[in-house]
């Protein structure tokens, strides 16, 4: 239970470390700015509904307007006939239309007020994301300077990632060019020595062996052929007995 804890801290540490690495502040700006920007416009959304929905009880107060008017007229007109029955309904359905009107006159109100104050919010709203803008753009630029002229010091210092990976390879293609040399120099050292053979030389079976019958054959021609010299230079002593008188003899002859 322990180690399934350590493992799960272990694991939130590099994955929080990761994550701010990865996170650019210019970016979680401008994306703050588009919501901001989206709520403007839901806002401005509402107060065009606001404003739909007080102008069709305007219409409607204007239409019930109009017929109670109608009404007045037909009322008049009936009394006028001597038609007092005819009058009355007419002032009967006038009072009603007068009730509705006065109905959609209080909603219209609402509306009104409602309209009046989301414009006020949108206007505010505005004027808080315009001022978030300036501050974005400044503090962008700002951040954009800084990690320039953390680069820049980054790759004097040679403590950045990009120089860290520049010097691991240039150490790596140190170390293996010495390698190379190294075993370059070992082959030079086994070539002269005579305990490596050259490749290129044709090879073929029982070469080892064949090279120790030539090696004694060659000792053994290099010694017959020493002995040969020394006989030529410096003839035996028995030779020299035999020919002696009869050379002698050919000369006094």
């Amino acid at each position: 239970m322990a180690l399934g804890k350590r493992l799960s801290l272990i694991f939130k540490a590099k994955a929080s470390k990761a994550l701010d690495r990865a996170e650019d502040p210019r970016e979680t700006l401008d994306y703050s700015y588009e919501k901001q920007l989206e709520l403007l416009q839901q806002t401005r959304r509402g107060v065009a509904d606001v404003a739909t929905s007080r102008k069709r009880l305007e219409l409607q107060m204007n239409q019930l307007k109009s017929n109670s008017d109608k009404l007045e007229q037909q009322g008049r007109a009936a009394l006028a006939a001597d038609r007092e029955d005819l009058a009355r309904e007419a002032l009967s359905r006038r009072s009603g239309l007068q009730t509705q009107q006065a109905d959609l006159q209080t909603q219209y109100q609402q509306l009104q007020s409602q309209e009046q104050q989301l414009t006020v919010a949108v206007q505010r709203l505005q004027a808080k994301i315009e001022s978030f803008r300036t501050q974005k753009e400044t503090i962008k630029a700002t951040y954009t300077a800084a990690q320039a002229q953390t680069k820049i010091g980054e790759a004097f210092s040679g403590i950045s990632e990009e120089m860290s990976d520049v010097g691991l390879a240039m150490q790596r293609a140190q170390d293996k060019t010495a390698q190379m040399q190294a075993r370059a120099g070992a082959i030079d050292d086994l070539l002269a020595s005579g305990a490596l053979s050259d490749a290129s030389l044709p090879a073929g079976p029982g070469d080892d062996i064949q090279r120790q019958l030539e090696a004694m054959s060659s000792g053994s021609d290099v010694d017959s052929e020493l002995a040969r010299l020394k006989g030529q230079l410096a003839p035996a002593p028995e030779t020299r007995a035999i020919e002696g008188p009869a050379g002698q003899q050919g000369a006094k002859s």
